[in-house]
């Protein structure tokens, strides 16, 4: 079976980024979630800030609270940053097989990075929800995975699935930004390398400073719809309060239900609620993965074609993109 060598290699440095940038951010992440989660009106929130989170962690000696749901973030986050990757790197392949040429524009590459986007947003939803609601549970009383996805029906495990295809235009206007960038950099920079050697990498401040930017651009045009997915997946903060804002908590569960109630209760910023602590996260997550993606990228390439190579002599078929791209 002919297997798109370079593709695999991008799909696999940048999971492998994606799993240390979420590792090392996710105290951060969770007291970000747990902020924008909270809707309530002027002078009766329980957070005033990012900062009020991390403080009721301290005082309550749930510090370890904050790392609650690491597992399945770091697991939705592998296989989200792998279909990514290696869908785009197809797409972007195929498409410029099938043109035949050298470049791709700024266009196409939007369109390929959302198909990309909408392809991992369906696999990994049920991931993405557990996560969410993982997060935004009372420290200390966060379920496992299994539990919180048997909770409550199926389709409840694909809540926010109409924001998270609409998000898709997020990783695409991010990704288009940072490869057209890239492309800039490393024509000015570098030379180019010999045939059959690794990929051309940037160096690791360059690829940090192009991430946050593209990152911040992104995040930014996107945030109100950021802000709508994380009411429509957060857990009810307590049982008692589950049970009296049921119907309440259910009508919130729809991209309606939460623009309605951020209106009603925040008015026109809340929208933005959290907005610094999101580009915070976010700029700083995926500088670090497309950092690590970029510094990893050639010795993954050196082990994907070792293992291609291993693989030949043992069967004697022929893989595809067998020299670099």
């Amino acid at each position: 079976m002919a297997v798109d060598l370079h593709s695999l290699s991008e799909a696999t440095s940048g999971a492998v980024g994606a799993l240390l940038s979420t590792t090392i951010l996710y105290p951060l992440d969770t007291c970000k979630t747990k902020f924008q989660a909270e809707v309530r009106a002027h002078g009766q929130q329980k957070y005033r800030g990012i900062s009020d989170v991390l403080w009721e962690a301290i005082s309550t000696r749930q510090i370890l609270s904050l790392y609650q749901g690491l597992g399945t973030k770091n697991l939705q986050s592998f296989i989200s940053q792998f279909v990514y990757f290696y869908g785009y790197s197809y797409f972007k392949r195929l498409y410029l097989e099938r043109t035949g040429l050298n470049s791709i524009g700024t266009k196409a590459n939007l369109i390929l990075a959302a198909a990309a986007g909408a392809c991992n947003a369906i696999v990994t939803q049920p991931l993405d929800t557990a996560s969410s609601r993982m997060q935004t549970s009372a420290f200390g009383k966060s379920k496992g995975l299994w539990q919180t996805l048997t909770a409550g029906t199926w389709s409840e495990a694909f809540d926010g699935l109409g924001i998270s295809l609409l998000l898709t235009t997020n990783p695409a206007i991010q990704y288009t930004v940072f490869d057209q960038l890239k492309q800039r950099r490393l024509k000015t920079s570098q030379n180019i390398t010999e045939k059959g050697s690794s990929p051309e990498a940037l160096s690791a401040l360059s690829a940090f400073i192009l991430g946050a930017i593209s990152k911040s651009v992104a995040t930014f045009l996107t945030y109100p719809a950021i802000r709508c997915k994380v009411m429509i997946q957060a857990a009810d903060s307590n049982e008692d309060e589950a049970k009296a804002k049921k119907a309440q908590r259910k009508s919130q569960k729809t991209v309606s239900g939460a623009v309605y109630a951020i209106w009603k209760r925040e008015g026109v910023l809340g929208f933005f609620k959290g907005l610094q602590a999101q580009i915070l996260k976010t700029v700083l997550a995926s500088a670090l993965l497309l950092m690590i993606k970029e510094k990893i990228a050639a010795g993954t390439w050196v082990l994907v074609l070792a293992a291609s190579k291993y693989l030949l002599l043992n069967n004697g078929s022929t893989p595809r993109s067998v020299q670099k791209p």
